[in-house]
């Protein structure tokens, strides 16, 4: 059976459990006011520049990715050789 709650309910709570509410609750209440205080020093902080890409890092780059294509086209003719050769021995061209 369930009982019903009213205004002549008796709550009975252990002094240990009300020290345990309340340093809860203070934990919870210093733990908003430095999270506030960090992000009030995070707004006044300066924003970094963003990275600026320099000419010479633009053509190391370029020069990599033009050598890395260079390359997988010397494969290709690679492959193409070896293939043309399997075929040539599979069919007896």
């Amino acid at each position: 059976m369930a009982k019903e709650l009213s205004e002549d309910t008796n709550v009975q709570v252990s002094l240990k459990t009300l020290g345990v509410i309340a340093a809860l609750i203070a934990t919870i209440v210093c733990m908003w006011f430095a999270l506030q205080a960090d992000i009030a020093e995070a707004k006044e902080l300066p924003v970094p520049p963003p990275p600026a890409i320099t000419r010479m890092e633009f053509d190391m780059k370029d020069q990599l990715v033009r050598q890395t294509i260079m390359d997988t086209q010397k494969d290709v003719e690679e492959i193409k050789e070896t293939l043309e050769k399997i075929e040539d021995k599979l069919y007896g061209r």
